[in-house]
């Protein structure tokens, strides 16, 4: 008797009741673990450990993606590969509607950074294709360790490259005086004897900064960064990466797995937008 003999008489179950299954388990198991960490918060270390069932599709899917950007890397990372385009900036057009008359008004912008003296950068991914460690070191140098986080730094073609090797997890441009102000204002930390201290005072940046390098005010640290001056990168070590919200929601993300174009990398001109929408 074959194998196929004995599974004979047994009943097909569709694919949508096995679908539903797995997620009905998957809710279970979210629950437990929340009433775990309720048992554990209460010092009672009696509760059931919930278990995981992994789908095979993700599983594969996570490794093609994983193989994937390392083929990327690799191809990226050889001699004369870092950067196929011009030097020059690029500039496109865009239509605004004008709120008084509602007419229709064209303006040009820069779309990449080329000839800015610094970008802001925001990592915009948490684990995308769970990046290779080269990946990671140099989000670590950059000091993006966590998504939805932003930093400043000067635009050289040591970090042009080390943008690039990164850029499906990053995004970055050349921010306005009035973005970069705002900024400051709203979001800014300070990077206090290790410690995250917001700078709700101007007496924190005299402190920290004042008597070594003449900083007293947050109107000192937009000058030295917007004008790129020579304490440029001591303001922007100083500053704290800045804490942003995500640019879409997790229902925009995941059930409607909507896919504006490329939403990653050199974005010019256009990153006042992008930071708006993360204030």
């Amino acid at each position: 008797m074959t194998s196929n003999d004995k599974h004979k008489d047994l009943d097909l179950v569709p694919e949508s009741v096995l679908k539903r299954r797995h997620d009905l388990d998957d809710l279970k198991r979210k629950r437990q673990h929340l009433e775990d960490l309720q048992l554990v918060g209460k010092k009672n270390k009696g509760g059931k450990k919930g278990s995981y069932v992994r789908k095979p599709e993700s599983v594969l899917a996570r490794a093609k993606q994983r193989r994937n950007e390392c083929i990327r890397y690799n191809r990226i990372k050889k001699k004369g590969m870092q950067k196929r385009s011009s030097k020059t900036p690029v500039m496109k057009t865009k239509e605004i509607v004008e709120d008084d008359n509602q007419k229709v008004k064209s303006i040009s912008y820069q779309a990449n950074s080329v000839g800015a003296p610094y970008v802001f950068c925001i990592r915009i991914r948490d684990d995308a294709g769970n990046p290779p460690r080269c990946v990671r070191n140099i989000l670590n140098m950059l000091r993006l360790k966590e998504p939805n986080t932003g930093v400043f730094v000067k635009y050289t073609p040591t970090t042009q490259r080390h943008l690039h090797l990164v850029e499906p997890w990053v995004v970055y441009g050349k921010p306005s005086d009035g973005v970069v102000e705002d900024l400051l204002e709203r979001r800014s930390y300070g990077n206090v004897n290790g410690d995250r201290v917001p700078l709700s005072d101007n007496t924190i940046i005299e402190q920290s900064l004042g008597s070594e390098h003449g900083l007293i005010c947050m109107e000192d640290l937009v000058h030295e960064l917007t004008g790129a001056g020579e304490l440029f990168d001591v303001v922007a070590k100083f500053l704290w990466p800045f804490p942003l919200s995500a640019s879409r929601s997790e229902f925009e993300k995941k059930l409607l797995a909507m896919k504006q174009g490329k939403d990653y990398g050199d974005k010019g001109d256009e990153i006042d937008e992008y930071i708006k929408q993360m204030l």
